[in-house]
């Protein structure tokens, strides 16, 4: 099936998912999780030949974001009907005012129609966006990578068979079955079919949709993430935030990127995060992390000198910039001008200085005393999420249901002229 037909088939069953009620999206969820297990096989089968055709092209640390097995399968399934269990956005009257001639105005939220998501090599994207999507009563089209699309094809699959038990159009879900730049050209430019467009991958991936999208986009994503060591931090709980936020997973948005330590206890913490990240990783039998080091900071551990791109760089990987910084004032400056705006951290048992950094740094989270890895739909309440939105119209942040809903005013009378 070419791009352009599936298109059309999803915008033809846009009007069944916004009349579709609570209690049929949410037994089709169930149905679509209940179907994803009894798939799971399948979806492994399909899941190992894309593990196979991407080994030696891409890193470990992509190969596993790539890689399911069942208890990943089960955390999707869990994660839809964590979903159903929401409440239900569509119909939310958000604002009511009655005029003076007796005019009631309900500003009221209602489905996007048709979303589409271009996506790159995480299969669980597939069961996210899909459960999202349809719970806020649009249709979906997804657009994965060429990487894991035997994977997403086969959950989708899965998928379709619980949409079409609880009585929904299987329309409602389709998979682009063209992994080329081409298709995603057109989903770009889908105007008429295409009601938002949601990128979720590399800053390539989402700098070529903000820049050459005709449909409505939201920037989502890329997360150069900051954690700041202040000198009134707690040292021990300082170094257990930063490993979380650097090892627990480092190929996500929101794994830390870079470490900035206040001047004054830089001799001493910076030998304690060398020996955290990495001589006890190495003793561990684990990936050290490659400290990538500014003069300053190079002046007191071993490391790789930073190179000129290095503080602007989404690594993904086992890899964390360092800098020394004369204070809080020049830590905010430091991210202000290198963030994506994705989320940053601050590290300090002083409540004036974390209020300083809370109010004045941009990005669409900002924590204190906790590490960055909980920027996630799952964390924040929402169920799963479709994607972090860096921008600030419409949506910021962990995107859920309520912001994959657009709004209408719905105006009612008695007969007003005017």
């Amino acid at each position: 099936m070419t791009t352009q037909e599936l298109l059309v088939r999803a915008k033809a069953a846009k009007p069944a998912m916004a009349l579709a009620d609570t209690e049929t999206k949410n037994a089709a969820l169930r149905a679509m999780a209940d179907c994803l297990l009894a798939g799971a096989d399948d979806i492994l089968a399909a899941n190992t030949l894309d593990l196979e055709a991407a080994k030696g092209t891409v890193s470990d640390v992509m190969l596993d974001r790539l890689a399911l097995n069942r208890d990943r399968i089960a955390g999707m399934a869990d994660g839809m009907r964590q979903v159903a269990d929401l409440p239900d956005p569509v119909g939310q009257v958000l604002r009511r005012v009655q005029r003076p001639n007796g005019l009631v105005i309900e500003r009221t939220a209602v489905p996007m129609g048709v979303i589409a998501i271009i996506y790159e090599s995480r299969p669980n994207v597939t069961s996210d966006a899909a459960a999202l999507a349809l719970k806020a009563g649009s249709a979906c089209v997804l657009r994965g990578g060429k990487e894991a699309h035997r994977s997403a094809a086969a959950i989708v699959t899965a998928l379709k068979r619980g949409l079409e038990q609880a009585g929904l159009p299987a329309d409602a879900l389709m998979l682009v079955e063209d992994t080329t730049r081409a298709s995603a050209n057109e989903l770009m430019t889908a105007n008429g079919f295409v009601d938002l467009l949601i990128p979720r991958g590399g800053a390539g991936l989402i700098r070529a949709c903000v820049e050459n999208a005709t449909v409505n986009v939201i920037e989502t994503g890329t997360g150069i993430c900051h954690i700041y060591v202040d000198a009134a931090a707690d040292q021990d709980k300082a170094l257990d935030i930063i490993a979380n936020a650097k090892c627990s997973r480092p190929s996500v948005c929101n794994a830390a990127e870079v470490c900035l330590v206040h001047k004054d206890i830089a001799a001493q913490f910076l030998p304690r995060l060398r020996q955290r990240l990495v001589d006890a990783r190495v003793a561990a039998g684990q990936i050290p992390v490659q400290l990538r080091l500014d003069p300053t900071a190079a002046g007191i551990i071993e490391g790789v000198v930073a190179g000129e791109r290095d503080f602007d760089t989404e690594f993904l990987d086992y890899v964390m910039a360092v800098a020394v910084v004369d204070d809080t004032d020049c830590a905010m400056a430091h991210i202000a001008a290198h963030s994506t705006g994705h989320s940053e951290c601050i590290l300090t048992e002083d409540d004036a200085t974390a209020r300083r950094f809370l109010t004045g740094v941009d990005a669409a989270a900002v924590y204190h005393n906790a590490s960055t890895r909980f920027t996630d739909g799952g964390e924040f309440g929402l169920g799963c999420e479709m994607g972090i939105s860096t921008q600030k119209l419409h949506a910021r942040g962990p995107m859920g249901l309520e912001e994959l809903c657009c709004y209408k005013y719905i105006v009612r009378g008695t007969g007003q002229i005017r």
